[in-house]
This record gives structure tokens, C-alpha cells and sequence, in this order.
């Protein structure tokens, strides 16, 4: 981190005449800025000489995850083909790839999806299907997975659902960032916040929200993403609340815009919100995780298990365990600023330098090689 360091404190020391804490902020910003244009953290891995079908989940909510996924595949492997859900076969057998990559298999693909895929098994061809929804749809994935060679899930606590259906090759692949649509950049004063939240408001995440909604009005907040207006506490907060969701690109401004983003996870209690087939523990985190700390903004999260293993709680990234340390900690942090800004420097790092998807799709192409 040491040219990060450097850039920071030269953008800092040129702010500082304007004032400590507008200076020492902006100069960090600034340099993380400037660091993460000039500086990548993990090298640019060899192109395999591998020929990849790759068929987008292509609905909203995604539209990030895909195009990180394209572009990520585009530097790792030697051509890459982006097909759609209709006419999967016909696709197959024209290009004849080493590989078909399918991304969660749900919501719009066509009900002949799985007759497809055995086609184009029998042709040869390997397939493979990554899950980045589990374990809140495992009603459902349950049913695909064994239509394919290669199960890959973002969720590790969904691993043995899926050998108990007889899949013979299962996989843990966390989900990354889409680096060149989360990165740190200057935000149009619009989009300052002191603590913002992005995300389907999930019951779980309105009982938080409702029982700290009082003090979180004090604070120049914002929320957006459907469903929000289940909150008892709605009319308080109706003004801080987009009702919509964002996309990925505007996210990314709201982001680098805040103070402190909050992470919610969502449940992993069937019922409710989930289309759950047997019950599988939640233990991997979800992309926001990803896509705050490389916006180099502080990210006040939920615990999952995968947490100690890809970030360090307290240096590279901050935790809650309920609502009223959730409030300590975003009122702690909004005075500290110093405290707050190193830690969001240093998750960036370790983002970039573990956890974009070019590192994930490296690890497949090298996992099926």
C-alpha cells in the first residue's frame, strides 16, 4: 500500500490549506483516486487458450455481475462468446466451445433450458453453472444443478445441497467486484451522504431499520430499493427513501459519495422472502460487500462467516452485531474521520488485490483446465 500512501499524502498536503477535515479527506480520496487508476494491485493473469459460450443472467440486478463477468473472461481466456437463454443449443453447436458458462440459470431463462443443456452435453461440450442467488432460491436451483457438469455457488453453506442431488463436481467461487463500474472517484455534491443503504428492503432489514429509524432521521441518509415503504416507521424516513431500485452505475456515485455505507445481508430463514428448499446456512457474502470497499468508502456490515477470511474486521472493513452498535459505530466513525478513511483505504487494497471477478475467472479457467 505504500504508493497509496504516497498519492494520498501528496493530494493531502496540497488540501490541508483549506482546512484539516475537508483537506485530509479530500486528499485521501484523491489519492485513492489516483492509485487506482495508475497502480494495479493484481497483475493482468495470461489469456488460456480456451474458447467460452458465455450466457448471461441478463435481468435486472445483475447487469453489474454479467458485464464484470464478460470483461473478466475477455482478459483470461482467448474468445469469448456472449450468447442469450433462447436458442442456447443452436448457439453451442455453431461456435462449439470448450466451455458454456451459464450464470444462475433463473427468473428468464426458457422452460426448455434443461433439455438444451443435456443437448449440448451429449455434443460434447462441458457445461457449467455459477449460482450467485443462493441459498435464498434453492427451491429452484436444486432442480438445475444436475442438468450440469459443474456446479459453482457464490454461498459455501449450499455445497452439500447440491452433492446430495448427485452433482459430482461442486464448487465454492465468492462473488467479486466489477472493478470499472465500483472504483473510487470524486462525486457531484449531490450525491453526499453521511450514511447511505441500496437494497430490496428484505424483512429483516426493515426490523433493523424500524428500530433505529428515530436516530437515523437526525442523519443525512439515504436509502433506496423497493419495498421500503413496509417499514412502520415509513412516514419518518419517506423523505430520505427512493422507493426504486438503482442501477449499478448510480450506485457506484452514491457510494463514493457517503460517509458510511451500511451492509444488511439478507435472511437465509426459509419463508418469507425465500424460495428455500431445505434449510442451508448463509455464510458467503453478497456483492455489495465487494462493490462498497472498492468505492474506498467505509462499509459498516453484517457478520457472515466468509467475512474473516476475505477481509479483516476493525482494518480493512467494520462490523455491527445489532442495531445499537450499528449506531455507535456509524456515530464513532462520522467524528473520527481519520480512523475511518484508513480503514476504507485499506479495504480498498485488499479488494483489488483479492477480489475483482478477473481474479474469480482466473480461478475457474484454471479450475476446469
Amino acid at each position: 500500500m505504500g504508493n497509496l500512501n504516497k498519492a494520498a499524502a501528496a493530494s493531502f498536503r496540497q488540501g490541508r490549506q483549506q482546512g484539516y477535515s475537508a483537506g485530509f479527506q479530500a486528499g485521501w480520496r484523491d489519492g485513492a483516486c489516483e492509485w487506482a487508476k495508475t497502480s494495479p494491485v493484481t497483475p493482468v493473469p495470461e489469456a488460456l487458450p480456451l474458447r467460452v459460450l458465455y450466457i448471461p443472467q441478463g435481468s435486472l440486478g445483475f447487469d453489474a455481475i454479467d458485464s464484470g463477468i464478460i470483461q473478466a473472461l475477455q482478459r483470461c481466456a482467448s474468445e469469448v462468446h456472449v450468447g442469450a437463454q433462447e436458442g442456447l443449443l443452436q448457439q453451442a453447436a455453431a461456435i462449439r466451445p470448450d466451455l458454456v458458462l451459464v450464470l444462475n440459470g433463473l427468473y428468464t431463462f426458457p422452460p426448455d433450458h434443461l433439455e438444451q443443456i443435456a443437448a449440448i452435453r451429449a455434443l460434447g461440450i462441458k457445461t457449467a453453472i455459477w449460482f450467485v442467488d443462493d441459498p435464498y432460491m434453492t427451491a429452484h436451483t436444486v432442480q438445475i444443478a444436475p442438468a450440469y457438469d459443474i456446479v459453482l455457488t457464490h454461498e459455501r453453506g449450499t455445497i452439500p445441497l447440491y452433492q446430495q442431488q448427485g452433482c459430482l463436481q461442486v464448487h465454492h467461487l465468492p462473488l467479486a467486484v466489477n472493478e470499472t463500474v465500483f472504483r473510487p472517484f470524486r462525486a457531484d455534491k449531490t450525491y453526499e451522504y453521511e450514511v447511505c443503504f441500496i437494497g430490496v428492503a428484505f424483512w429483516n432489514r426493515v426490523e433493523l431499520i424500524d428500530s433505529i429509524a428515530g436516530q437515523l432521521s437526525k442523519r443525512k441518509l439515504f436509502i433506496a430499493g423497493g419495498h421500503w415503504d413496509r417499514l412502520k416507521q415509513y412516514p419518518l424516513l419517506a423523505s430520505n427513501i427512493h422507493p426504486e431500485g438503482i442501477a449499478p452505475e448510480a450506485a457506484a456515485h452514491y457510494y463514493n459519495g457517503s460517509k458510511i455505507v451500511i451492509n444488511m445481508h439478507r435472511s437465509d430463514v426459509p419463508g418469507k422472502d425465500n424460495q428455500i428448499e431445505a434449510q442451508a446456512p448463509g455464510l458467503s457474502l453478497n456483492p455489495r460487500t465487494y462493490d462498497v470497499s472498492a468505492c474506498a468508502t467505509l462499509q459498516l456490515t453484517d457478520i457472515r462467516d466468509d467475512l474473516f477470511s476475505q477481509y479483516r474486521p476493525g482494518y480493512e472493513i467494520e462490523t455491527y452485531g445489532n442495531a445499537q452498535e450499528l449506531l455507535q459505530k456509524i456515530d464513532y466513525y462520522l467524528t473520527h474521520e481519520e480512523e475511518r478513511l484508513r480503514i476504507a483505504m485499506r479495504g480498498l487494497y485488499r479488494t483489488l488485490r483479492d477480489h475483482t471477478m478477473t481474479t474469480r475467472i482466473a480461478t475457474l479457467l484454471n479450475l476446469l483446465k
